[in-house]
């Protein structure tokens, strides 16, 4: 085969379309993967309307997809790891850029390239990665449910893990419970938090983040919320707010909810600034506010061996199946909130 179809999204002109495309070959260092499952994130639409602009990218032109999974179909020269053909993958959502200072140190890249954002992506039938974003699943664990681990399920687990430390018994308040939040539901759930109030306008995701393991579920527009948030925890108010959502007055909400020492966690990415209208009892109570963006290599892999295990069982966040080529459809369902979807998965 010496084309294949990919969803690219033309940046100048913010347009969506399927291609034909030649079939990458893979580098030195790099593997060219057949893709089995993609998922479709709002960060993907976000880069169709110009939301969210690459910085590294040497193109106008984008294949779109960080959520994938799939087969090692051929290997490139120069390989350092033991990679073989047929060997069922998950793909890290971007790739360190290897030449800062940080990246030489060992530290954490202050140049991060993302996949499928500022280089192409997985929405493809073949995609090249370079090999120490290559993550080997078991057969355990299906495809779909492999793909939306890195950032559909590890950005949920690192806020909650790595940002914070929830521990068991603390009381967690989660904004927003679709893609990102309804993940952070059941971890906090596996974590042993108590009591976990979800958060969010629409009557399906309160109902979707009880059946995820919510205690209670909360509309923040009703005039007795706080009220409810406050009886939940006994009066202490929550040790961790979790913004899932980005959006500004979700903020201005929960920090009065916050108890002695708790800390507001902004996960959901907005181009407001950031505002807290709280006075002096921010300060009286110790309260804190921790920014969140993404996960590290080593959240994938310990997903990936929770998932496998059985331990964290992903199947209820897969929405559906689209083919590849209906990508536009996948799209105008998460656009427009039609079926209340979770995570969406193009098949190639």
């Amino acid at each position: 085969m010496d084309t294949m179809l990919a969803g690219r999204v033309h940046l100048d002109t913010k347009k969506f379309v399927m291609e034909e495309i030649p079939v990458p070959v893979p580098g030195p260092g790099e593997v060219l993967i057949e893709v089995k499952a993609a998922g479709v994130c709002l960060s993907d639409l976000h880069l169709i309307d110009g939301s969210i602009t690459p910085l590294h990218l040497n193109s106008n032109v984008l294949t779109l997809g960080h959520e994938l999974s799939g087969v090692i179909h051929s290997l490139g020269p120069g390989l350092k790891r033991n990679l073989a053909v047929g060997t069922r993958v998950a793909l890290q959502a971007g790739q360190p850029c290897g030449e800062c200072a940080r990246c030489v140190s060992g530290g954490t890249c202050v140049s991060f390239r993302g996949r499928g954002v500022d280089y192409d992506g997985g929405w493809s039938q073949y995609t090249i990665a370079r090999e120490d974003t290559v993550v080997p699943i078991p057969d355990t664990l299906p495809f779909d449910q492999a793909a939306i681990i890195p950032d559909a399920v590890s950005t949920s687990y690192a806020a909650l893990v790595d940002t914070v430390q929830v521990r068991s018994a603390q009381a967690v308040g989660i904004w927003g419970v679709g893609g990102v939040g309804a993940h952070a539901v059941r971890l906090a759930r596996m974590m042993g938090a108590t009591p976990i109030i979800a958060v969010d306008p629409l009557p399906h995701a309160r109902a979707r983040a009880l059946a995820f393991g919510a205690d209670i579920a909360l509309d923040p527009s009703d005039p007795g919320f706080a009220e409810a948030v406050l009886r939940a925890t006994d009066g202490l108010g929550l040790d961790y707010a979790f913004d899932f959502a980005g959006v500004p007055r979700v903020r201005e909400q929960a920090s009065p909810l916050l108890g002695n020492h708790g800390a507001l966690v902004l996960v959901g990415i907005t181009t407001e600034p950031l505002k807290i209208s709280e006075k002096m009892t921010f300060n009286l109570k110790n309260k804190k506010v921790f920014g969140h963006y993404g996960s590290s290599f080593d959240h994938v892999y310990e997903l990936i061996r929770l998932a496998g295990s059985g331990r964290l069982d992903l199947a209820p966040s897969i929405t559906d199946h689209i083919s590849l080529a209906d990508a536009p459809e996948a799209i105008h369902r998460l656009e427009n909130k039609i079926g209340d979807p979770i995570r969406l998965i193009l098949v190639p």
